[in-house]
């Protein structure tokens, strides 16, 4: 990027942090480039100058850019064989014959969170009836879809091959043609909330965290303190799972062991 291009990239993400209330800073700049640039493609503009004008004027492009730049890359069972592994996690927390509470930040449209209740279903071992399962994100209409709990087709998704892990998925997903729904015994295990990982307050008392695909696109300087979040709403003892390409802050690592190295488990000291 030229030295004229970076200080056009620099005032775009200026004028979406004033004017959009977008908090650009915790995001890596390289994440938000690719983002803008696609939205630029998508619109025919060559230049950060000439795409901030368009923002100015356009509300509709200022809703896709901020749907764009919300990080919503997710699946049902993405990387399968973690979700295997986590298998024995969840039949020794339900083995405790005590409420288990799982939380998954960011949630995005909610395949993750559906994705563990639908283990704890699927798994004759694990004793769903004590599951409990809260789904969360910083982006209100990414949870509107997670709560509608449908999903489609397309030529990028194809939503029965991501529910292959399971033996028989329509047990927990009612399929019309390219359309799959979340059964009422799925998402009655599910609640969604608005919450931001980054500056909002920690939870209590949760047994798993799934923090997934996230640190990746995270500025390095906003991932303690994503953790440190993560820390205080486990229990003792309590599980995180990571993404499969993340590791631990090198501030982080005293506080939790490694349960699966490979597979991204680890528990809190």
């Amino acid at each position: 990027m030229s030295q004229g291009d970076q200080r056009q990239f620099q005032e775009l993400l200026e004028f979406i942090g004033a004017e959009m209330d977008f908090e650009s800073g915790f995001y890596n700049d390289a994440y938000l480039d690719r983002r803008i640039t696609a939205r630029m493609r998508r619109t025919d503009i060559d230049s950060y100058r000439e795409y901030q004008r368009r923002l100015e004027r356009d509300d509709d492009e200022r809703a896709a850019l901020l749907d764009s730049l919300s990080i919503n890359v997710t699946g049902f069972f993405r990387n399968p064989e973690a979700w295997e592994s986590l298998r024995s996690v969840l039949r020794d927390l339900t083995d405790q014959h005590r409420r288990v509470n799982l939380w998954s930040a960011p949630c995005a449209d909610g395949r993750e969170p559906y994705s563990a209740a639908m283990l704890a279903l699927d798994d004759p071992q694990v004793d769903d009836r004590s599951v409990s399962i809260l789904g969360t994100d910083i982006n209100e209409d990414i949870l509107r879809a997670a709560r509608e709990g449908t999903y489609e087709t397309s030529h990028t998704t194809d939503i029965a091959d991501e529910l292959a892990p399971l033996d028989d998925y329509s047990e927990y997903i009612e399929r019309e043609g390219d359309s799959f729904r979340i059964r009422k015994r799925v998402s009655d295990m599910v609640e969604f909330e608005q919450h931001d990982l980054i500056r909002g307050a920690s939870k209590r008392d949760f047994d798993l965290v799934f923090c997934r695909n996230l640190l990746i696109y995270i500025d390095g300087e906003y991932k303690v303190p994503i953790f440190e979040t993560i820390e205080e709403s486990l229990r003792e003892g309590g599980y995180l799972m990571i993404g499969m390409t993340e590791t631990l802050p090198t501030a982080c690592r005293d506080s939790f062991e490694a349960v699966d190295k490979q597979h991204r488990i680890y528990r809190k000291v």
